[in-house]
């Protein structure tokens, strides 16, 4: 599969990377490891997950998809042959969040010690902590890569400025920067990243492995209507793509899927792998079709004329909000 630069000074990274917020949650542990096993025959070994999946699932507590793939490393022993990412920051109880140097601390041992690990690839901030000054935050996160617990530092969810910040605090400092950023960034959710971030991340040279990649299952043309919507497990986050401009996206992305003899879902993952910046979107799969179109998106090469397309569609949202502010 091939491979791109995790920021300037970060590793090479399949162009996709497997999301694992499902697991505990929609794969069950026998399901996770089964995906596992199955993604590494085909070379997509970076991984991503964090402290807080899938705290938001009723009867779990967060940790559920770290402890999962650190039982997968223990059970095959398969640890060295996974770049892995996971995060801190969201909140895992009381007292239990943020970017503290203490709780950074704190949070790193639980992870590692769930993970079955004694290194992380790449850990990222899950979300800018305004409360913490960015030399304390910056400043743990360098201290953990010093003594080798973590390979790489990334961050998720800052503004450009902030982002910006971040790194330009890092350099005054000597500090490790952040390789990577995860942003909310899609076909469908476009305008954030391309105005505020993409900036920032090419002058810095930083890798970026967007989320949400598919829109929640939304770009995969899973949902056709508002009952379809009401009948999944993720069907409230597309609420707002249910629309003439949304199924406009769905219906483009059918028609070059057709045109490509592929899936709406590998169509969508290859718009994304066009787009400046973008280093590997992070997409969850929940069977072995899903798998697939993971593995077959990093092979589609779109050209001009379907990139095209898909922009002017895409977009049309964008400009009328515009011209109605």
């Amino acid at each position: 599969m091939e491979k791109r630069k995790l920021g300037f000074a970060g590793p090479e990274v399949p162009v996709i990377c497997l999301g694992g917020n499902v697991y505990g949650w929609t794969l069950s542990e026998t399901e996770a490891f089964r995906q596992l096993d199955a993604a590494l025959d085909a070379g997509l070994n970076f991984v991503d997950t964090a402290d807080v999946y899938s705290r938001w699932v009723p009867g779990n507590k967060g940790g559920e998809s770290e402890t999962i793939i650190g039982k997968w490393f223990a059970k095959t022993g398969k640890r060295r042959d996974v770049i892995l990412a996971t995060k801190v920051g969201m909140e895992m109880g009381e007292n239990k969040k943020g970017l503290k140097a203490a709780y950074i601390r704190q949070a790193v041992e639980e992870s590692l010690q769930r993970l079955h690990t004694d290194y992380i690839d790449v850990y990222q901030a899950h979300k800018d902590d305004s409360e913490t000054p960015l030399e304390e935050t910056l400043g743990a996160f360098n201290e953990l890569v010093k003594e080798g617990k973590v390979r790489y530092i990334g961050a998720s969810n800052y503004s450009g400025a902030r982002l910006a910040e971040a790194l330009e605090t890092s350099r005054k400092n000597g500090f490790a920067s952040y390789v990577s950023l995860q942003p909310h960034y899609n076909l469908v959710e476009r305008q954030n990243y391309e105005s505020d971030i993409l900036p920032v991340v090419e002058k810095y040279e930083v890798g970026v492995i967007p989320y949400f990649s598919l829109a929640a299952g939304f770009l995969t043309g899973k949902y056709r209507s508002k009952g379809d919507a009401e009948k999944a497990a993720r069907g409230a986050m597309v609420q707002k793509y249910l629309n003439d401009w949304g199924f406009a996206v769905v219906e483009a992305l059918d028609e070059l899927a057709h045109a490509h003899a592929s899936t709406p879902a590998r169509v969508a993952l290859a718009w994304l792998l066009a787009q400046p910046g973008i280093t590997a979107p992070i997409a969850s799969a929940t069977n072995e079709r899903q798998l697939a179109d993971l593995v077959e998106a990093a092979k589609l090469k779109l050209d001009t004329e379907s990139i095209q397309k898909l922009n002017s569609v895409s977009m049309q949202k964008v400009a009328a909000d515009a011209l109605a502010g």
